[in-house]
């Protein structure tokens, strides 16, 4: 019984075997799909200092070119405008190194089945040695994840991962430069704004804003950088459609007025208008044809009143450590030197740093809130910092007004009222300062 067994076995296997071996011998010859992994497989190769220009086509829409020019792009086509040179750069890098996902014919003889016969997308791209090639997107494949391509001088069909595509297809909208100001903002020399019925005037003096209208007064420059990053960030909201620029322009022309701006650079001037329509804000650029839709955040930026943009602090000196300071209040005077990691008193003593470190944090603290008119008088309190290794001095004189205080630095009309929790915090930190411990003697070091 097992020999028989056997036999019937070997036959079997015989049998299996003859039937791999014939079908193995007669596969198709001519099988329309054989898909073979390319992850490595390069489409397009070039460096993208060498990319001149690239025309994107799409089925039934005007085509998108571009062109190179000293270094920056421009859109030609389908109507002149400044590009964003950001988002023209990730077309031109997703391009520039383009590699299949996949090879899915070697030779294809009928391209209608993948959408390149009539493709929903045609790319042309020119290098610098006027080297052009013509890239071909068709029809999603049927996962949906990927997309047939293929370069027109080349019989290979491949497939490119959808976010390729997604990539490389852009319009003009997509591409343009949506700033509505276009000069370099951070060379700005001067701004004028006009907004919450205020004209104010700013005036860059090196790294240093101030104001000059409507008095030159000191300015916070954090607020004004505030202004400045927000004028930076003014662009237009949605795309320039003609049915857009018609709703934008009836909005704009009926719209109440928000803020005008004019900022003066090295390269020009532009001047920004904005409006309000109902619950819409509109913009009107010198900079820009046309008019748009922006974001509220634009009107927020700029409807801010003269005190935001005032320097409500009485010292300039900041966080850097001053290199004198000389207080007299009601009889009493302080004097204060700063040397090598101490500081100093009068009597040549060292003073605990501790309480200088409390002093300086009140001398900081000094700031207004508020700026009044007037009620200055007779002052109880004269400051000197010298700062900046002993290139800047500020003087400021501090006088009692009803149950407030009001100061005034030298040199400057304006008047800054004090709360007088600040001034009699800042008194009792004076009133504190003491001398440094005496050194610990070679017994006590030695415990």
């Amino acid at each position: 019984m097992k020999t028989r067994g056997l036999l019937i076995a070997a036959i079997l296997l015989a049998a299996l075997s003859g039937t791999l071996y014939w079908s193995n011998r007669h596969k198709p010859a001519d099988s329309t799909v054989s898909a073979s992994a390319s992850a490595a497989t390069k489409i397009l190769d070039f460096k993208q200092d060498d990319l001149t220009a690239f025309d994107v086509k799409k089925k039934d829409e005007p085509a998108l070119a571009l062109e190179k020019s000293g270094g920056s792009w421009k859109i030609m086509q389908p109507k002149p405008l400044d590009a964003d040179q950001e988002s023209v750069s990730g077309v031109v890098s997703t391009l520039s190194s383009l590699k299949a996902d996949r090879v899915i014919e070697e030779k294809a003889s009928n391209l209608k089945p993948f959408g390149l016969a009539d493709p929903d997308l045609t790319v042309d791209v020119t290098l610098k040695d006027n080297k052009k090639s013509r890239l071909l997107i068709g029809n999603a494949t049927p996962t949906g994840n990927d997309y047939y391509a293929k370069l027109e001088n080349d019989p290979r069909v491949f497939t490119i991962e959808s976010y390729n595509k997604s990539s490389i297809d852009k319009s003009a909208s997509d591409l343009r430069d949506k700033r509505l100001l276009t000069l370099d903002l951070d060379k700005a020399s001067q701004i004028e704004l006009s907004a919450a019925k205020q004209e104010i005037t700013f005036a860059r003096n090196k790294d240093e804003w101030q104001i000059l209208k409507p008095k030159p007064w000191r300015a916070d420059g954090f607020a004004v950088d505030e202004l400045v990053q927000t004028l930076k960030d003014a662009k237009l909201e949605t795309a320039a459609s003609a049915e857009d620029q018609k709703k934008a322009v009836s909005g704009f022309n009926s719209g109440k007025p928000v803020a005008t701006v004019k900022i003066s650079a090295p390269a020009g001037t532009q001047v920004l208008q904005v409006r309000k329509d109902k619950d819409a804000y509109y913009a009107k650029s010198s900079a820009v044809d046309g008019v748009f839709q922006v974001a509220s955040s634009l009107s927020t930026g700029l409807e801010k009143k003269l005190d935001d943009f005032r320097n409500k602090k009485l010292f300039d000196f900041g966080y850097e450590t001053p290199d004198k300071i000389e207080i007299h209040d009601a009889g009493k005077s302080y004097y204060l030197t700063h040397g090598g990691e101490d500081w100093w008193g009068p009597d040549g003593k060292k003073l605990d740093s501790s309480s200088v470190d409390a002093l300086l944090e009140k001398l900081r603290d000094l700031s207004a809130d508020k700026f009044p008119d007037s009620g200055f008088g007779k002052p109880s309190i004269e400051i000197k910092v010298v700062s900046k290794n002993n290139k800047q001095t500020e003087n400021v004189e501090i006088a009692k007004s009803g149950s407030s205080y009001v100061a005034k630095r030298e040199g400057e009309p304006a008047l800054y009222g004090l709360e007088p929790v600040l001034v009699t915090g800042f008194e009792k930190a004076a009133a504190d300062l003491k001398p440094a411990p005496p050194p610990a003697s070679a017994a006590e070091k030695k415990k």
